[in-house]
């Protein structure tokens, strides 16, 4: 096997090994480091996907993937999220051709609105806001033809009225490209890191994830496959309700309780995606978000919860995209992204 192939699929494996890896759902601050505030990459199922072209977005969720061909982009996304909740994020990179290292640098804000504050008898004392902000610096390099390494250093903070807390995370990822086959192969270790100061005493987690994506484009047909696998650094990621009413079977009088299949747990972890490419200009993406599905559906009407799909657009200089991903009925996002680059370069990578 190729030797930074090799070290590409042990990365994970690595990871499985850490025991303080396995923090989801509410054990873990810093959430925002989760939203997938890009068009491209929340269309196509909300999980970084591998492909390596000109989407500096793309390199912004695994810093292996950030090349040459995005130097000298500018990139604004906004998100209009959940109950008034704004998102948005701005990034720049930049290549430096003597040490053939691209850069990254990116700002990204949750704005949760204001809020009214009031005492003990319910007295309304004016207003307040809360809000988080993430500011990222990232490096990637081509080790040779066909593989890539990178990495992103993030700065978080969130402030509740006159509250802080911040933390620091390192993000870690490998690309393996293989051209000739429409092969690329990614693997991220995500939100390595540490709580810096928090609202409480309590010692909190960030969200570490290790994740895998491959994506294969067909020589002879407009179309590119992609397979996220999320959270492979814990199995069980099903959902436990702990205020749930155990049901109580009146025939037998034992509790009912729902199995849970390996196929079920398996899927938990699996994003699939699509791209049909319409040319250089023009694309659809899909995906699907089983775990969302399961998490967020409303049995008696799921609708297309965990279903999401987008466009992308260029015109000259600037590459538009927008997404759609439902989470219930009662709620779903649309995020929009603008990249612009001020200047043509040598070559585009661009698929």
């Amino acid at each position: 096997m190729h030797q930074p192939l090799r070290f590409l699929t042990t990365l994970p494996i690595i990871a499985l090994l850490t025991p303080a890896a396995a923090q989801l759902g509410g054990s873990t601050v810093f959430r925002v480091l989760d939203i997938p505030s890009s068009a491209r990459v929340s269309a196509l199922g909300g999980s970084p996907v591998a492909v390596y072209d000109n989407d500096i977005n793309l390199g912004l969720f695994n810093p292996a993937l950030l090349n040459e061909s995005m130097a000298k982009q500018v990139a604004l996304s906004y998100l209009p999220y959940v109950d008034g909740i704004n998102i948005g994020y701005a990034a720049y990179a930049h290549h430096l051709d003597s040490s053939k290292i691209t850069l990254s640098g990116s700002v990204q804000y949750v704005n949760y609105g204001t809020f009214t504050r009031r005492d003990e008898t319910g007295m309304d004392q004016g207003t307040f806001s809360a809000g988080e902000y993430v500011v990222q610096v990232g490096a990637g390099r081509a080790l040779d033809s066909v593989f890539s390494v990178g990495a992103n250093l993030k700065f978080i903070t969130s402030n509740i009225e006159s509250y802080t807390a911040t933390g620091w995370a390192l993000d870690v990822g490998g690309v393996y490209v293989k051209k000739a086959l429409g092969l690329t192969v990614g693997a991220t270790l995500r939100n390595i890191g540490f709580v810096s100061s928090g609202y409480t005493a309590t010692k909190e987690k960030l969200p570490f994830q290790v994740q895998l994506a491959a994506s294969y484009k067909f020589r002879h047909a407009p179309f590119r496959l992609g397979l996220s696998i999320d959270n492979m650094q814990q199995w069980d990621l099903t959902y436990h309700d702990p205020n749930e009413q155990v049901q109580i079977d009146p025939t037998t009088g034992e509790a009912l309780v729902k199995k849970v299949t390996t196929v079920d747990r398996a899927m938990l972890h699996v994003v699939p995606n699509a791209e049909i490419l319409f040319g250089p200009n023009f694309m659809l993406r899909f995906g699907y978000n089983y775990r969302r599905r399961q998490e967020l559906a409303v049995d008696v009407k799921p609708g297309l919860s965990g279903v999401s799909f987008g466009i992308g657009m260029k015109v000259s200089r600037v590459i538009l995209s927008y997404s759609y991903a439902q989470f219930n009925p009662a709620g779903a996002s649309n995020t929009f992204t603008l990249a612009l680059r001020f200047a043509d370069l040598k070559r585009s990578t661009a698929g």
